[in-house]
């Protein structure tokens, strides 16, 4: 998959968590389901270990009351594109 695909997907999945905003009351009953699908879905997205440790941290965000707010697919592919990249590109210069 596509750096690109991949960054549509992550926004998709954290705008399908902040809809449990929308509806009072049923958002955070909402959670119970989404949270452990948000996490299958990042081990998909994101392989190895970064993939499972950002894992449990969304399953975490998503089930504790009022913290959907964290973009935590967004900034997985920020960590995964961007950050990551520049970091092994400096280290390999010598």
């Amino acid at each position: 998959m596509k750096k690109y695909q991949i960054l549509l997907l992550s926004l998709l999945f954290d705008v399908l968590g902040y809809l449990s905003f929308i509806i009072p009351g049923v958002g955070e009953f909402s959670d119970i389901i989404w949270a452990p699908v948000s996490a299958w879905l990042m081990t998909k997205l994101y392989k190895g270990k970064t993939g499972k440790i950002a894992a449990v941290v969304t399953f975490i965000e998503e089930a504790l009351p009022f913290t959907d707010v964290v973009p935590t697919f967004t900034l997985m592919w920020l960590y995964t594109f961007v950050f990551k990249s520049e970091k092994s590109e400096t280290i390999t210069t010598k």
